[in-house]
C-alpha cells in the first residue's frame, strides 16, 4: 500500500506541474508541420534510454481556407513550475503578439506584479506547486512570467464564475484531485513500481535531476488523467475556463488583433484545439519545441 501511495501521488504532482497535460509522447524533431493531424503539445525528449528533456509546444493556427485572411493564434502549452531559463524565453517571444491571453482565475482587472511578489495563493493545488519548485530545483511560472507587459489579456473565469461553474457540475478542487488520485490507484503495480527508484533518487548526490526523470516518466499517462477529470459534458476546471478564454478571444479578433496568442496549461490545449476548429474554422500548421525541463 505504501509503494502505491508514492507512486499515486507523484502521478498527481506531476499533473498538477502541468495543470493536467495532455499526450506526453517521445520527442521528434524541433519543428514540423501538422496539417490537418493532431495537435501534440507536451511530448519527453530521449537519449537512449535516459529522459533528458520534458518539452512544450507552441502550435500556430491559421485559417482552413488558404484564401482567408484571418489572425493567427498560437497555442503556448504551460508549464507551471519549470526552469527559469523557460520562462525567460516565453518572455521574450511573448513580445512578438498582439495580444497574449493567460489563464488565472481571479476577478477582473487583478494585476500580477513582476516577479509574482504577494501572489502566493493558499490555495492547495498552489502551495504544492510552489514546494515542487524547492524539491525539483525549478521556477514557479507566477514568478517567472512578466504578467505587467500591455498586451498581455486575463482570459478566464472570475472566483464567482468558477464556483457556480464548479457548484452546477457537481465538482470542487477536491474531488478534481480525488479523481486523478483514483486513476493512478486503479493503475496497478505501475503505480508502485517507482517507489525504490524513489529512494535512490533521495540519496542521489544530484537528488532535483534524479527527482525530474522519475517525475517526468509519469506524463506518459496524463492524458488518462485527464480523461478521468472530464466527464461527458467535460468539467469546469477545463471546458468552462477555456469557452471563457474563447470568449476573451472573440473579443480581441473583433478589436483588430492578428496575432494572438493562448498561454495555458497544457491539459487545456486539445480542447482549445478542438474548439478554434469548430469555432474559428482554425487548422493548426506548425508547431515549435521548448524545453521545459532540461535533465541532461
Amino acid at each position: 500500500m505504501r509503494r502505491r501511495v508514492i507512486g499515486t501521488s507523484l502521478a498527481v504532482l506531476a499533473g498538477l506541474a502541468l495543470s493536467g497535460a495532455a499526450r506526453a509522447q517521445d520527442a521528434g524533431g524541433q519543428k514540423q508541420a501538422e496539417g490537418e493531424q493532431h495537435a501534440q503539445f507536451v511530448r519527453l525528449a530521449r537519449e537512449g534510454d535516459s529522459i533528458v528533456a520534458l518539452e512544450t509546444a507552441i502550435v500556430r493556427f491559421a485559417a482552413r481556407d488558404p484564401g482567408r485572411t484571418t489572425p493567427t493564434v498560437d497555442l503556448i502549452a504551460a508549464v507551471h513550475i519549470a526552469d527559469k531559463s523557460y520562462y525567460e524565453q516565453l518572455n521574450r517571444r511573448f513580445e512578438q503578439y498582439d495580444a497574449v491571453l493567460y489563464e488565472l482565475v481571479a476577478p477582473e482587472g487583478t494585476q500580477i506584479p513582476k516577479g509574482g511578489e504577494g501572489t502566493g495563493s493558499s490555495h492547495p493545488v498552489s502551495v504544492l506547486q510552489r514546494m515542487m519548485t524547492g524539491v525539483l530545483d525549478l521556477h514557479y511560472q507566477l514568478q517567472g512570467i512578466d504578467y505587467t507587459k500591455k498586451n498581455f489579456v486575463h482570459a478566464d473565469l472570475s472566483p464567482e464564475r468558477f464556483a457556480e461553474s464548479l457548484k452546477r457540475r457537481g465538482e470542487s478542487m477536491w474531488t478534481i484531485l480525488f479523481r486523478m488520485m483514483g486513476y493512478a490507484m486503479a493503475q496497478g503495480d505501475e503505480a508502485g513500481s517507482t517507489d525504490a527508484r524513489l529512494l535512490m533518487a533521495l540519496l542521489d548526490p544530484n537528488r532535483a535531476l534524479a527527482l525530474k526523470r522519475i517525475m517526468a516518466e509519469q506524463f506518459q499517462d496524463l492524458d488518462g488523467a485527464l480523461s478521468a477529470i472530464e466527464g461527458p459534458d467535460g468539467s469546469a476546471i477545463i471546458t468552462d475556463r477555456n469557452k471563457a478564454a474563447l470568449e476573451v478571444l472573440k473579443r480581441e479578433i473583433d478589436a483588430g488583433k492578428r496575432k494572438i496568442a493562448i498561454f495555458y496549461g497544457g491539459g487545456h490545449m486539445p480542447d482549445f484545439a478542438e474548439r478554434l476548429g469548430t469555432d474559428f474554422g482554425l487548422v493548426p500548421i506548425e508547431t515549435q519545441w521548448l524545453t521545459a525541463w532540461n535533465m541532461k
